[in-house]
């Protein structure tokens, strides 16, 4: 399966139309090619065409909302999965090292 970004500017917003599937090879590519060099709260992530996710994709997603990305147009399951992920690392965080 292939796996497309298309831009596109709307009212001074900058939206990234995902489509295919958003895996951990993916992911990074939106993290290290795709947004570098944008302004966090001016992006909106639009998954309506992403048909499939893996926890590394989630994790991503976690950190982009958490950073002022907005996500648009997912299934109530990813939102549930994100929030799973961002309860799980602030847990991590909380725990005391050795």
């Amino acid at each position: 399966m292939t796996f497309r970004i298309h831009r596109a500017t709307e009212r001074q917003t900058i939206v990234f139309a995902l489509s295919g599937e958003l895996n951990t090879e993916h992911a990074d590519r939106v993290l290290a090619d795709v947004l570098s060099g944008e302004t966090d709260d001016r992006i909106v992530l639009d998954l309506k065409d992403v048909t499939l996710v893996d926890r590394a994709a989630v994790q991503l997603l976690a950190r982009l909302e958490g950073r002022g990305i907005r996500i648009v147009n997912f299934p109530d399951y990813v939102r549930s999965w994100i929030e799973a992920e961002r309860r799980l690392t602030q847990a991590e965080d909380k725990e005391p090292t050795a």
